[in-house]
């Protein structure tokens, strides 16, 4: 499939004399493309007994194509993050800092002599426990100029398994769904691993940096934040691939047959049984909302429970 989509909603600056920054317009266009394949296979098909099992898989790529002044690009904030949109990328990236671990030592930190700049106009240099964030221009100094798209929540492939076995008066049912490549910002995580306030941490701050030479991911606890340790980064960029067991649904049809009575079935399912990831928070398949800006963030909202149920369905 292709599909184009214009008058998107967008910014548009302008100019001073209107009194105002700017204004909403329908200039935003964007394009999408990819494909999606099923395929099913009876594997048995006896008089008693069959089983069929069959899977999914869907690609898609999208690509914003024109934004409103021909203006390259626009930044949206949310939960901390800052989104990128900009002509030529997929939409909803996520744009942020690059980081090469934490200084171990002060020697290391002098041997880059990174440093930024406060809102006095005063250098601050990154010294021994601070992140070692990338210099993009090589400058010397770390600030905007030196973020990089850290993440899309784009996911490479995504689809379904699921499998149909009878027996009988038996039917078996199972589903699994999977997402490769999609990308999570941990907005949880970066509040409860900032160490910045006297918010809750949790236990994997017990190993952030206190001496020289010691080898650790996590920077130095300093209230704050004065050096921006916890700023958004890679740092808070999850790899949310995911294998879900989404629904189990096992079932007997009572062969009942009468004028007004097609038989009763009798069922009982499960759903959100498991989840295999490796992903650190509660979802790795969350958004804040609808909007394409807003896909792939975690904020902390309870993950669909797993549940059971019961049902009977009369045939009439």
């Amino acid at each position: 499939f292709k599909g184009w989509t214009k008058n998107l909603l967008t910014l548009r600056q302008l100019a001073w004399t209107s009194g105002l920054a700017e204004n909403w317009s329908n200039d935003g266009k964007l394009e999408n493309e990819g494909f999606e394949v099923g395929m099913g296979v009876k594997v048995l098909n006896l008089k008693d007994f069959g089983w069929e099992v069959g899977a999914s898989a869907g690609h898609y790529v999208n690509k914003i194509t024109a934004l409103p002044d021909n203006d390259k690009a626009f930044e949206t904030e949310a939960y901390g993050a800052t989104i990128l949109s900009q002509v030529g990328t997929a939409a909803g990236v996520f744009y942020g800092y690059k980081t090469q671990g934490v200084y171990a030592t002060q020697a290391e930190a002098e041997a880059d002599g990174l440093y930024q700049v406060n809102d006095r106009d005063q250098r601050e240099y990154f010294s021994a426990g601070d992140m070692r964030f990338v210099d993009k221009d090589n400058n010397g100094v770390i600030d905007e100029n030196d973020r990089f798209i850290i993440g899309d929540p784009n996911p490479d492939v995504y689809g379904n398994i699921y499998t149909h076995l009878n027996w009988k008066n038996w039917s078996l049912n199972a589903t699994m769904r999977y997402s490769l490549g999609n990308d999570v910002y941990n907005y949880q995580r970066s509040l409860l691993e900032s160490g910045s306030r006297f918010h809750n941490q949790t236990t994997a701050m017990l190993s952030h940096w206190t001496a020289e030479n010691q080898s650790t991911d996590i920077p130095r606890i300093s209230y704050g934040d004065p050096m921006g340790n916890s700023r958004f980064s890679d740092r808070w960029i999850e790899n949310g691939s995911y294998l879900r067991l989404s629904n189990v649904t096992l079932s007997y049809t009572i062969p009942i047959t009468s004028t007004y009575l097609q038989g009763i079935t009798l069922w009982g399912g499960a759903y959100n049984i498991f989840t295999l990831t490796r992903y650190l928070g509660t979802d790795p398949d969350c958004g804040v909302s609808g909007s394409t800006l807003l896909q792939g963030i975690d904020r902390g909202l309870l993950a669909s429970s797993r549940s059971f149920a019961l049902g009977v369905k009369i045939n009439l």
